[in-house]
């Protein structure tokens, strides 16, 4: 699998698979429900899937942030500015779960 560009954001193929795989269970946990919304089921079991929907498109989004902060912006490894680009990454993981 090649490469793709994305707003000039580079994804590796491994980050792509990745998130094509999470993306695909995403839409799949959609399908499910709106199986669930046509045969009624309780409103609280369909909250639940929702919020693990929620979930998982937080950490897609996640990986996304990480890799444009990680590969494009133009911070170099072992600048001043790579230990603020970690603290930075590791403080928006923590929001977004």
């Amino acid at each position: 699998m090649d490469d793709i560009k994305m707003d000039n954001t580079d994804i590796s193929a491994e980050l792509q698979k990745n998130l094509l795989i999470r993306l695909r269970r995403i839409e799949g946990q959609v399908k499910g429900i709106h199986k669930m919304v046509e045969n009624q089921v309780c409103c609280n079991d369909v909250l639940v899937q929702i919020a693990a929907i929620r979930a998982a498109i937080n950490k897609v989004g996640g990986l996304l942030i990480e890799n444009y902060a990680r590969n494009c912006m133009g911070i170099e490894k072992g600048s001043d500015q790579e230990e603020g680009l970690e603290q930075l990454i590791s403080t928006l993981n923590t929001f977004i779960k």
